[in-house]
């Protein structure tokens, strides 16, 4: 197996400090237990997909073109871009 490397899957379009949630448009699929990695001007983190919902559903997946909450640990802010890491 190769080095793990990024896809980008989405960006940031909104945040929510109670909870923190992040909304992303996904431009290529996510699922629970990916791993992202969150990137923006003052944003630098990466964390496993543990919690995404779609339409106030809880959901394991979702594709291109659809707007996904994610529970983050941090700060995130639009325009953000949410890659994944993919072997």
């Amino acid at each position: 197996m190769g080095e793990p490397r990024m896809e980008e899957v989405g960006r940031v379009s909104g945040f929510f400090a109670h909870p923190v949630v992040a909304i992303v448009e996904l431009s290529a699929p996510l699922k629970i237990g990916d791993q992202m990695y969150v990137k923006g001007h003052t944003t630098d983190f990466q964390q496993p997909v543990d919690s995404m919902e779609c339409d106030h559903r809880p959901v394991s997946e979702a594709g291109a073109g659809q707007s996904v909450g994610l529970k983050v640990k941090d700060r995130c802010r639009k325009h953000d871009i949410v890659y994944k890491f993919v072997s």
